[in-house]
């Protein structure tokens, strides 16, 4: 077990330097800094594919506490962030009867660098502040000016491409094969609980690679389709908006969250934006235009859809709204039997408020 005794560095892009004591593999890695101000469910969050080529800072002051669970736990098979900052570790012990061991023994096995015993308010502000930014944990060098070479390699999340890489390598298919509905899901990172909403919903899935034909999706004649989360830049996925336009021609009810979301967004002509710092908690409040009721949803995102062109678009109703920005958290086609949403129903973790939407979806599929 790797003694928390020894020191680690968090430098960012802008220079700033924050020293701290190492967790997890001794060693140094590189991505976007991001806070997530959720107070449970670290191990989902970890395993999200959406997170992968990004950092993350625990705002909540205990990580590891509870140690982790295989397998249920998990949102992915393996943990997809680059790292993680935290304020108090623990590094050994974990008060959870039913847990399969430490957070620490899980990032060692899974390769993962991290830095603990730092103000995370601290950097949060800062990044609050300055805007998402790339950086460097190190705990195997304090050499600032080398350390500084190694980061300024980091690609920019902003033009990067990362779904084809979280994507599944082989299609592969979920639940009953006698249920009652059958949906195509487009894997461009989904996470394993919105897999398990349809599954208990009496769906029969076939997951496809990010980068399949949509004449070979189209071909196993599925009754809807379902455009997954995922990380990186949406605006540098051409394959993938001429996927889902095709898909949106054959008629057929879509469902997207998250990069879906955006992905349906970009096939009406509407342009995504890189945000200052994005959304990533389980609290933001978001209010449905269509009910007028608020609800408190799971998110996880660093880019958006462009408010002035969706309100233009006279194809596109925007059903939901972010209320601490006014950023857009939902649209529905006016031509298409489609909709999506920005934030997270499936909830893991996170609050229930939105799980309707999978009963939406299957609504319009099923033609209830």
């Amino acid at each position: 077990m790797t003694s928390q005794s020894q020191a680690a560095v968090l430098l960012l892009q802008d220079g700033t330097v924050f020293k701290g004591k190492a967790l997890g593999k001794i060693g140094t890695t590189t991505g976007e800094i991001c806070f997530n101000t959720g107070m449970t469910g670290y191990q989902e969050l970890y395993t999200d594919p959406s997170y992968f080529g990004q950092i993350i800072v625990n705002t909540t002051a205990h990580i590891g506490n509870y140690g982790v669970k295989l397998d249920t736990e998990e949102e992915s098979d393996s943990i997809k962030i680059k790292g993680m900052v935290c304020n108090a570790f623990e590094e050994e012990y974990y008060s959870r009867a039913t847990a399969d061991g430490s957070l620490q023994d899980y990032f060692e096995k899974n390769g993962i660098v991290g830095i603990s015993d730092i103000d995370t308010r601290q950097i949060v502000r800062h990044v609050r502040d300055k805007g998402a930014m790339n950086c460097l944990i190190s705990s195997e060098s304090e050499d600032i000016e080398s350390l500084k070479a190694i980061l300024d390699d980091c690609p920019d999340m902003e033009g990067l491409e990362l779904s084809s890489v979280v994507s599944t390598a082989e299609p592969y298919f979920l639940g009953n094969p006698e249920a009652k509905t059958r949906l195509a899901v487009i894997d461009y990172g989904c996470k394993r609980n919105i897999l398990r909403n349809f599954t208990e919903r009496d769906c029969y899935l076939k997951v496809f690679n990010a980068k399949t034909p949509a004449a070979e999706i189209i071909a196993w004649n599925p009754d809807g389709y379902f455009i997954s989360n995922g990380p990186g830049d949406p605006g540098c996925m051409d394959y993938a908006v001429e996927t889902v336009k095709a898909l949106l021609e054959t008629g057929k009810p879509l469902f997207g969250i998250c990069l879906g979301h955006q992905l349906l967004g970009l096939t009406q002509g509407i342009d995504t934006y890189k945000m200052h710092n994005g959304h990533r908690g389980l609290n933001h409040p978001v209010k449905n235009l269509l009910t007028g009721l608020c609800e408190i949803t799971s998110q996880n995102h660093g880019f958006a859809l462009k408010p002035e062109q969706a309100n233009q678009n006279p194809e596109v109703e925007v059903t939901h709204i972010n209320l601490n920005d006014n950023t857009i958290e939902g649209i529905r086609l006016k031509n298409k039997p489609a909709f999506s949403v920005q934030y997270h129903p499936e909830a893991a973790p996170g609050p229930h408020d939105a799980n309707y939407l999978f009963d939406q979806f299957l609504e319009m599929v099923r033609g209830s």
